[in-house]
């Protein structure tokens, strides 16, 4: 491995005998959050706020802010860019607009801020500054332009000024407690303040909808999604209001615009589901309820009702029965469903009949809850909050199970010295509205080395760009390392640590999968997960359960799903929760076929700030470990890498 990248990680994961992930943040980020979303703040008694300005008896301890903003080419931006300054904890300061490719903050406190730019056709970028007493920081940010689809959307919540996000969300706390009324002045003030965004077009569908005026919501959603193609809620909306038109052969592209535009989204796959069954495209129905209750469990309930209507059309009497039944326990009140269960219970119905509404309000409910973001729901249950269904009467012996798991985990760690892949990153910070921000983008060059130690230990060490990516290059200061490790939670080496249960043999849209829960063991070192703030600070172990789902064929891990023990108080880590997605990777024209991360969805509450952070890998290359070649990182085929925004100090200093 090269020298840089091994420097790099022995600041990083410097725990012997083990591995772990860790978040790192550097010294000067301590004090501050991991959130670059603004946050008016507002003035107590007694108390005025002039953004940008400190009260006049401070004035010895101000200084200016000068942000050039550099396009593709290196010349200043074209265009107007909105600038906002804010404080570490997100309390907004003040706001500008640039004028060919300037801006200038006047008379602000000595402090640490982050200044965020929202550019059209520009990704988002925010950096670090630190303000000094009677000193002018001059601040150069280098804009990625967007592609065109995406920067047809980039243009959301975050790019609205302070008051009016404070409309919008009035509106949106109006529309969740189903007061449509009371979001009316709030949406209208809104748009004459910022016509002809997305976000407050779908607010309006949503008003529309409520109030019971269904075609006026399908032209506000249209107009919406001309705004924005790849919005969510809107395509979510759509979606549904054609199924419940009978309209399933329209509805289908734009559900499957929705699952593309967020591949987590299980509403999007319960709709696609809905529209194959009413299109008698059962084995394909099948597959999108199953991958809903992958994404959702028991949030995705109504997927179980499609899904049973879906076997039943296939022939399959007693799976059908079994959805039939889960599906009922999360709403023992539905007549429906209790009569076509009865029904199919019965030997003398050869087929249950599928009507084109079924679960017509469920559904409706369904897209509701998906297109209003709802901020209590802005991460997925704790594992531990449901058990999700398994096939009846099945079980396992869980020492088996998480043997040849195991089994599968040492050949990885045997046969691979290293491997490669292009690591592609989106970062979203949740508003106390539940409004995810413009979310930030990367793309790195990923090796990751796993090796066995003596002493029975495992290291894994990870770098990007050849070493030369440090935590400043993410967005606001914290590194996500260490996903590749959780797996060997699994490993034999580190099974015993952890109380494992086998629940049952699992129906996924992969195939049938042992599920199993585990849980580390008080009583047992923890060695998979740390986190530490700043270099120097010590690190803090994680006590991880979770769930894993393990192919009963070939006893790879197909899933897992992560939460800590407990929170960590000491740093005010609240919650986390990770689920990630493994997927075959054949290697050496196809001899080689090793399981990897595909994707990663990790949520964090951290310092009260809410965090959604979504890994994707491709473009793997493998490395053997009785190779002898020089290991460099592989080339992109999609085009060069990108590192995001820095905060190191820019080019232009005084």
């Amino acid at each position: 491995m090269p020298q840089a990248a091994l420097k790099f990680f022995r600041i990083l994961a410097p725990v012997c005998c083990g591995f772990s992930l860790l978040v790192f943040v550097p010294p000067m980020a301590w004090g501050g959050s991991p959130i670059p979303f603004p946050r008016p703040q507002v003035p107590g008694p007694g108390m005025s706020i002039v953004p940008g300005q400190a009260h006049l008896e401070d004035a010895e301890k101000q200084g200016d802010v000068d942000v050039y903003l550099k396009g593709p080419n290196g010349d200043p931006l074209q265009g107007s860019a909105v600038l906002t300054l804010t404080k570490m904890d997100g309390a907004f300061v003040d706001q500008q607009t640039s004028k060919n490719g300037y801006v200038r903050f006047n008379g602000i406190r000595e402090s640490e801020y982050r200044i965020q730019v929202l550019a059209p056709k520009y990704e988002a970028v925010v950096k670090q500054v630190e303000v000094k007493a009677k000193s002018l920081v001059k601040l150069t940010v280098d804009l990625a332009p967007l592609s065109a689809e995406e920067a047809a959307s980039s243009l959301g919540f975050y790019a609205l000024p302070p008051r009016v996000q404070k409309d919008v969300g009035k509106a949106l706390e109006a529309l969740r407690a189903n007061k449509p009324n009371d979001a009316w002045r709030p949406l209208q003030a809104a748009q004459k303040n910022f016509p002809n965004n997305a976000e407050i077009e779908y607010l309006f569908g949503l008003y529309a909808s409520q109030t019971k005026d269904d075609a006026q919501a399908r032209v506000y959603w249209m107009k919406t999604l001309a705004l924005n193609p790849k919005h969510l809620g809107a395509l979510l909306a759509v979606s549904n209001d054609l199924i419940q038109q009978k309209k399933a052969a329209e509805a289908i592209p734009f559900a499957k615009r929705a699952a593309e535009a967020e591949p987590a989204s299980w509403r999007a796959h319960v709709l696609l589901a809905e529209a194959f069954l009413i299109q008698k495209q059962n084995d394909d129905a099948v597959k999108e309820a199953q991958r809903a209750i992958e994404l959702g469990h028991e949030r995705a309930a109504t997927a179980q009702l499609v899904l049973a209507h879906a076997l039943a059309q296939t022939g399959d009497r007693e799976q059908s029965i079994q959805a039939f039944e889960a599906y009922l326990k999360a709403h023992p009140t539905d007549a429906g469903a209790a009569k076509d269960l009865e029904s199919l219970k019965n030997p003398a119905v050869t087929t249950l009949s599928v009507s084109a509404d079924v679960s017509a309000e469920d559904l409706n409910a369904a897209s509701d809850a998906a297109a209003l973001p709802m901020a209590t729901n802005w991460k997925p249950a704790d594992v531990d909050d449901h058990v999700p269904a398994v096939e009846a009467g099945s079980a396992c012996s869980v020492d088996d199970v998480v043997k040849k798991a195991g089994q599968r985990l040492t050949e990885l760690v045997t046969d691979v010295d290293r491997f490669a892949a292009t690591e592609s990153f989106v970062h979203e910070s949740i508003n106390k509205w539940g409004v995810a921000s413009a979310p930030e983008k990367r793309k790195f060059e990923y090796v990751v080395a796993i090796q066995e130690l003596d002493h029975r230990y495992l290291n894994v060490e990870e770098y990007r760009n050849s070493g030369t990516v440090s935590a400043s290059d993410f967005p606001d200061g914290v590194a996500t390392n260490g996903l590749p490790a959780l797996v060997l939670i699994f490993h034999p080496f580190n099974a015993p640590n952890f109380t494992m249960s086998c629940e049952g043999l699992a129906r996924m849209s992969t195939g049938l999968a042992w599920q199993v829960h585990f849980k580390q063991r008080p009583d047992k070192p923890n060695l998979i997960k740390r986190y530490r703030i700043g270099a120097e600070a010590p690190s803090h172990p994680v006590a991880l359960k979770g769930r894993v789902w393990i192919a009963a064929d070939t006893y790879q891990i197909v899933r897992l799903e992560s939460d800590m023990v407990a929170p960590i108080p000491d740093i005010r880590l609240v919650a986390e929760h990770t689920e990630i997605e493994y997927g075959p990777v054949q290697f050496q024209g196809g001899k080689v076929n090793m399981w990897l991360p595909q994707s990663a969805e990790i949520y964090y509450d951290w310092r009260g700030r809410r965090i959604h952070r979504r890994h994707s890998f491709s473009n793997y290359a493998l490395f053997g470990v009785d190779e002898k070649q020089k290991i460099t990182v592989p080339k992109v085929d999609d085009g060069p890498s990108q590192t995001g925004p820095s905060s190191d100090p820019p080019k232009e200093k005084p």
